[in-house]
């Protein structure tokens, strides 16, 4: 079983990819919150596809984690970072109640935060994939090995994220006044349906930030048909970015 999260596609194109190797049922973790499902058990394995957010988990899948229970022989983590998976493993281990994660993997990826990163070319996205699929595929084959390991690599001190990177992400970044829409918007509404904690609401045909936080995943950003969403100065620049190395980059996944 594979429990994912994913705003642009990058951790669907994991759960796809590892779905090739083993087949196995996937459940987005949005839906599973949705749907009130915390309890998990699979003979097998269970995965967990996490994107890196200021060192740490996104905001709803720690929120997750701490209700969920799994019941498997073989639980593992991975997680897909621009610059780096920071402490995400030990965060997500330290929140999942009842047993420790067996295993820790970590694949680069397009970093989607691009209030900072310019996605902007193909080029420009290509930087961050030049050990994408070696990644993917050294993944494939420890998880079909059932490896463990004791920790992320790389990594840093949990300390940075839990004193700087996640109260930066969680008490300024997360703030959805930091959104704004262009007059280019065509009201069609796909980024209040997607938003994977209903932080957006439609009015007149435009989009309107109705929570003062959201997970800031970019997700409505980055899907926008016109790209009328920015957020802060740079995002217009820095272009929009979708994964289209498999099947995920035509999905909607939050």
């Amino acid at each position: 079983m594979l429990l994912y999260f994913s705003a642009t596609g990058n951790g669907k194109y994991l759960a796809d990819r590892l779905c090739e190797r083993e087949p196995q049922e996937q459940k987005s973790i949005p839906d599973c919150m949705r749907a009130g499902e915390f309890s998990f058990s699979d003979e097998s394995s269970i995965g967990l596809i996490v994107p890196t957010y200021n060192f740490g988990p996104p905001s709803l899948v720690l929120e997750f984690l701490k209700n969920a229970s799994f019941e498997t022989p073989y639980l593992y983590l991975v997680a897909s970072y621009g610059t780096t998976p920071g402490a995400i493993g030990a965060i997500v281990n330290r929140a999942i109640r009842g047993r420790e994660i067996d295993a820790y993997y970590s694949v680069r990826m397009p970093d989607t935060w691009t209030p900072i990163f310019d996605l902007s070319t193909p080029e420009k996205v290509a930087k961050f994939t030049v050990t994408t699929e070696a990644q993917v595929n050294e993944l494939l084959q420890k998880v079909g090995e059932r490896h463990r390991n004791r920790g992320m690599r790389p990594r840093v001190p949990t300390f940075v994220a839990d004193l700087i990177a996640q109260p930066i992400y969680n008490h300024i970044e997360r703030k959805t006044g930091h959104f704004s829409v262009e007059d280019s918007c065509i009201g069609c509404g796909k980024c209040a349906r997607n938003c994977p904690v209903s932080a957006i609401a439609m009015e007149d045909k435009k989009p309107v930030w109705v929570k003062d936080k959201c997970m800031l995943c970019l997700g409505c950003l980055h899907r926008c048909p016109v790209f009328a969403i920015q957020y802060g100065r740079h995002t217009k620049a820095h272009g929009q970015y979708v994964n289209r190395m498999g099947k995920a980059g035509g999905k909607e996944n939050a």
